[in-house]
């Protein structure tokens, strides 16, 4: 069991400022997985990205957006004069560097998104005299690849471009840089941060917003979106047009295209159901992102991001109390490091005690991402199950997606030193 659950598991430290290291895992339900997870450091700025993608109707388009939303962001946030030198030197090259990743794109798939990275860039220069906004900057990426995967599929420049049309994908992308923390999110994965509190108890704190039937504001947005005539069709048992979960997605473009073009690039290909009942007044969906801006704090240790696929099984609170329990009992595993010279007697001291209530908490695993999933499957009342986490890893592959999702967790430590003395702001 235990070799299952960590056999995609990494741990990585990265000290680079607030950030200190971080551990992810998934575990998958669908075959092939349709979740995808990437970590990556921007080389023309000072930020790192960490990003969940949750695939639908396949995993094609999670796993292409995973290794070119980074990219598109990377490129909205450089100043001017970088996107100039950029354009200038006219280097077919990435603007992050990969940490982590299962996959990567094609030759052809990236000569598709170099020249459409390049257009985007030309755009940015034209358009850099307004004022720079990080939240406007991540809005643009979301959108633009988006409207560039549309095209490429029209044009026929993406190979199996139409297999593409018809799948879509949620995404959350975290970006860190100091004690500036930026989440996009479009659809339903989910960014929480574990607070220690001045007394010792762990709160949690959700950093992104959730698009689906359940967030009201979302739903009136859509409704408000159409005519009152469609307001019985828009949304349909908690799905859109009675199909879609997530109310924001990137691809499903038989959500967002004109009838008549679907009708003639995806009907012949896929047949008519590829047209939702009632769809009248396109788009329906959008991958514009909700974004929320944190300022980071000592009290802030780390945070989860993570598909739905761990949020269906676990509330956010227990993840946080369950990552903080492990932050504690981790200790226990590793000799003791004093985290800087010279310190008094008395600190030493306050560290051996949490030290030592640590051993009560010691994990079975090391990766706090595979703890969360051990803790997702096998958990009840008494404690962990091990009758019951087999089983749930055990379940056939025509069953299994009914009982869970697939599951993709990142979980980032920050690093309190660093923030303790950084300017407040």
């Amino acid at each position: 069991v235990s070799r299952i659950l960590r056999s995609n598991e990494t741990s990585r430290e990265v000290q680079a400022r607030s950030l200190r290291a971080f551990d992810t895992n998934q575990l998958p339900s669908n075959n092939p997985m349709e979740d995808r997870l990437i970590v990556a450091r921007c080389l023309l700025t000072t930020g790192h990205m960490f990003g969940v993608f949750d695939g639908h109707g396949g995993h094609n388009l999670a796993e292409l957006l995973s290794h070119r939303l980074l990219d598109y962001i990377a490129l909205s946030i450089l100043p001017p004069a970088l996107l100039k030198e950029y354009l200038e030197k006219n280097k077919r090259t990435h603007l992050v560097q990969v940490v982590h990743a299962i996959d990567s794109l094609t030759d052809q798939q990236t000569e598709v998104h170099f020249d459409s990275l390049n257009a985007f860039a030309r755009n940015l220069l034209a358009s850099a005299s307004t004022p720079f906004s990080m939240q406007d900057a991540l809005h643009r990426a979301f959108v633009q690849l988006d409207n560039d995967i549309s095209r490429e599929i029209i044009e026929q420049k993406l190979p199996n471009g139409s297999q593409y049309a018809v799948m879509g994908s949620c995404a959350c992308v975290v970006h860190i840089d100091g004690t500036h923390l930026h989440v996009a999110s479009t659809g339903d994965c989910k960014a929480v941060l574990g607070i220690l509190s001045d007394d010792a108890t762990w709160l949690s704190k959700a950093v992104s917003v959730e698009h689906n039937t359940d967030n009201i504001n979302e739903l009136r947005r859509v409704l408000s979106e159409h005519p009152a005539s469609e307001s019985n069709s828009v949304v349909k048992q908690d799905r859109l047009l009675g199909q879609l979960a997530p109310l924001r997605a990137f691809g499903d473009f038989n959500y967002k295209w004109e009838a008549s073009r679907i009708r003639e690039l995806l009907v012949p290909q896929f047949g008519t159901y590829v047209l939702p009942a009632h769809y009248m007044t396109p788009p329906y969906l959008t991958a514009q992102p909700e974004v929320m801006h944190h300022h980071l704090t000592p009290r802030d240790k780390f945070m989860v991001l993570a598909s739905d696929g761990l949020w269906e099984q676990m509330q956010p609170h227990k993840v946080v109390r369950l990552v903080g329990q492990h932050m504690s009992g981790k200790q226990t595993l590793d000799l003791l490091r004093l985290p800087r010279p010279l310190m008094k007697l008395g600190d030493v001291y306050d560290l051996l005690h949490i030290r030592h209530q640590g051993l009560a908490q010691k994990p079975s695993d090391a990766n706090a991402a595979t703890h969360l999933i051990r803790n997702a499957l096998g958990r009840t009342e008494y404690g962990i199950e091990h009758g019951k986490l087999a089983a749930m890893l055990a379940l056939p592959q025509e069953v299994v997606r009914s009982f869970r999702d697939d599951m993709s967790i990142a979980v980032i430590y920050f690093d309190s030193e660093f923030l303790r003395l950084s300017p407040a702001g």
